[in-house]
């Protein structure tokens, strides 16, 4: 700041004497005028130089206070923007790692449901195997005994059939003296077992 106030007050004193000589090269008949609007002009610009000097003096400081309070707002400005974008960076590698494990865990989770519902089409498998084998050996035991309730159907019906001829046959055969014998065996077989 100090190299500024250099600059103004050397700016000043350039712009006083170029007004200094374009007033001293003015007319020669107007001298005793021409000293009085010098000594006028002179006045006023030395005012002018105090009023610029004192403002520079006075304004320096607190433009300068308030430059540097811009440039450390600023520069915390800068600062925070880049811890944030530090953060967000930070929080997007997580959120790509928790992405990432994510994804590992659904293709896991996948392949144990894949494996899992193989097992289990296997169980399925073998237990279809195992009820169509029970079916099978049930279907034969009730086609056994079906055949075998047939079979003694057919042998209580051929029993039946042989008495009813034997019947048949002894009716028309049998004699009263058949019928005499008969009981005198009888008689003597359960004599003898007494």
């Amino acid at each position: 700041m100090h190299n500024q106030t250099k600059t103004i007050l050397l700016s000043l004193l350039l712009v006083v004497s170029m007004c200094g000589v374009s007033l001293a090269s003015g007319g020669g008949g107007h001298e005793v005028e021409s000293g009085v609007l010098m000594k006028d002009f002179l006045y006023r610009v030395f005012n002018f130089a105090i009023v610029v000097a004192i403002l520079v003096y006075f304004l320096t400081k607190p433009i300068k206070n308030g430059l540097t309070g811009r440039r450390e707002e600023i520069e915390k400005a800068l600062a925070e923007a880049k811890r944030t974008k530090e953060e967000a960076e930070a929080k997007f590698a997580e959120y790509d790692r928790k992405l990432a494990r994510a994804t590992e865990e659904i293709a896991e989770i996948s392949d144990s449901i894949r494996r899992e519902g193989e097992m289990e089409k296997i169980k399925i498998i073998e237990s279809a195997k195992e009820m169509a084998v029970k079916i099978e050996q049930d279907a034969e035991k009730a086609a056994e005994l079906e055949v075998a309730k047939a079979r003694t159907e057919l042998q209580r019906e051929a029993v039946r059939l042989a008495v009813e001829v034997a019947e048949d046959l002894l009716k028309k055969n049998f004699t009263k003296e058949d019928d005499a014998r008969l009981i005198d065996e009888y008689m003597q077989k359960v004599g003898e077992l007494h």
